[in-house]
Parts: structure tokens; sequence; C-alpha cells
């Protein structure tokens, strides 16, 4: 499959899973971001994330601009940290780079909702409720991530070894 047609499968994936109902948060979007910086070139890793969030968020609708760039820009870091994973491919890396997205999600996007929101006192205290109120949100990705990280990576490499006969799948 040439890479563009993986892109623009991996972007149907992406909105697809995010336009139907889902628990909050555990989409694809990450692992998206993450398997894009992973095995497509470096324009891709970028655009994959950002562009499954554009569309899928015209249909959903959009949302305070300074949460939206927040969210963006997280899985844009992810995409950066799969080109990093790409550099020493293993289950642990991946893992680690998954966990890792995940984290700078959680950390990017609810400081946002604190900071440029009304939902939270504009003090220490509001950030720390922030983060407190959405530990169920971050459970719910991180288990996305790794979820569909396992799948598409899983899957690629599967499909490159069994029916490619590509190099040895990931090491351990």
């Amino acid at each position: 499959m040439k890479k563009i047609h993986l892109a623009l499968a991996l972007i149907a994936l992406a909105i697809v899973a995010r336009v139907l109902p889902h628990p909050a948060n555990f989409a694809p979007i990450g692992a998206v971001a993450l398997f894009g910086g992973i095995y497509l070139s470096r324009r891709y890793a970028m655009i994959l994330p950002l562009a499954a969030m554009l569309i899928s968020d015209i249909f959903i609708g959009f949302y305070t601009w300074q949460i939206m760039v927040s969210v963006y820009v997280s899985f844009a870091l992810t995409g950066l940290i799969g080109l990093r994973v790409r550099k020493n491919k293993k289950l642990s890396t991946i893992v680690g780079g998954t966990v890792l997205g995940s984290i700078l999600f959680f950390l990017i996007t609810n400081f946002a909702v604190w900071a440029f929101g009304a939902m939270y006192a504009h003090n220490l205290a509001g950030l720390t409720q922030s983060y407190i109120m959405a530990i169920p949100f971050f459970r719910n990705s991180l288990l996305g991530d790794l979820f569909y990280v396992g799948l598409l990576v899983g899957s690629y490499e599967a499909i490159g070894y069994f029916l490619l006969k590509k190099k040895a799948p990931v090491t351990v």
C-alpha cells in the first residue's frame, strides 16, 4: 500500500472513531499521530493527526480556540515523539512513546482548560482541581492510546512480516 493511501486510511479511521459514540477520550488520534511518526514521512506525521482533528471538528463542533490549539499541539508533539521512536523502534520505545504522548496531552490540554476556560479558579487550587477532575479522561486517553497503538503497530508489523516477508517485527 502506498504511504498516501495508508495516511488517508488512518485519517478516515481517526475521523470515524472520533465521530461515532465512544467513551470520552478513548479515540485513536494519539495513536495515529504516534504511528505516523514511526512509519510515515515527517510531513505526513504532522499532517495526519491535525487533518483528522480538523475534519472531525467540523462535524463535532469547534470550541475555544486556545484549547483547540493546545489539543492540536499535543497531537503534533505525539507525532514528533513517533519520529524519535522510529530511530530505535522496539516494544519498549513504542510503549514509552505512547505513554509519554498521553501524559503530554493530559498536561497540556488540562492546563489550557484551566488557563483559558471558566470552569476553574485561576489560581494554584484551580489548576490542581483541573488536573484532578481530568484523571478519568486521562485513564481513557491512555487506554485508548495503548489499544490503538497496539492495533495499528501490531497490524502493520504483522502485515509486513507475514504477508510482505519484510524484516523481523518490532523487537522486545
